[in-house]
């Protein structure tokens, strides 16, 4: 899942999919086994959940975050800070970035094209199907298609992360997990892993990822 062989791992995908659960909680995973780790904030769209909000917590598990100044904190500015492309670049550090959602996020990520390019990277597209514009195939691949061209980025791996919150059962999962496999037949884009929380003990049909819901109620 997370080979450490890795430099970069993007998470993209439309609004309130999950990205930010699975960045922190990447992040999270990489640290207990790789000294230095660094996530990087480039969510410009959400005034309701960003990795910045846990910036305190990452600090005492000595992971980086990399953010706009505090003074901006929670400005709806399109603040990409600059050392972003340098954590990107640089080789001791594995680093996870946490893309804003839908098409405008997308054009933040395509900035970063020129050191994207230049590392070992993986480039994750998490889906909800109980999110709005995501729950049929033809909405899921018609956003993937549109968020891989504006963001100048091969989608590399899908990860199901459908869920309702704390009413989730397990069918809830599976259903995320056949739609998906769906979009992954006919995009041929391999599923990654299905995200579930970290009190579940559910197996499917993919590897799962038990994560920290640092966001009880997501709507």
């Amino acid at each position: 899942m997370f080979d450490g062989k890795t430099k970069l791992y993007l998470y993209v995908g439309m609004f309130g999919s999950g990205k930010t659960e699975l960045s922190l909680n990447t992040a999270i995973f990489l640290r207990k086994k790789q000294t230095h780790v660094a996530i990087a904030d480039i969510d410009i769209i959400s005034q309701y959940f960003r990795s910045r909000d846990e910036k305190s917590f990452l600090e005492e598990m000595q992971i980086k975050m990399i953010t706009v100044p505090e003074r901006y904190m929670h400005a709806d500015l399109p603040i990409i800070p600059p050392e972003v492309g340098g954590y990107i670049s640089n080789p001791d550090f594995l680093t996870v970035v946490d893309v804003g959602g839908n098409e405008d996020g997308a054009v933040v990520l395509g900035s970063l094209k020129n050191f994207i390019d230049k590392v070992k990277k993986s480039t994750f597209f998490v889906v909800n199907v109980f999110r709005p514009f995501s729950a049929t195939k033809a909405e899921i691949i018609s956003n993937i298609d549109r968020i891989s061209q504006i963001g100048k980025i091969k989608i590399e791996y899908l990860v199901n992360n459908s869920n309702v919150g704390s009413e989730t059962k397990f069918d809830d999962i599976k259903i995320g997990e056949e739609i998906l496999t769906e979009v992954s037949k006919e995009t041929s884009i391999p599923l990654a892993f299905t995200s579930v929380d970290q009190d579940m003990d559910y197996e499917g049909n993919l590897p799962v990822f038990k994560i920290k819901r640092f966001m009880k109620n997501p709507w």
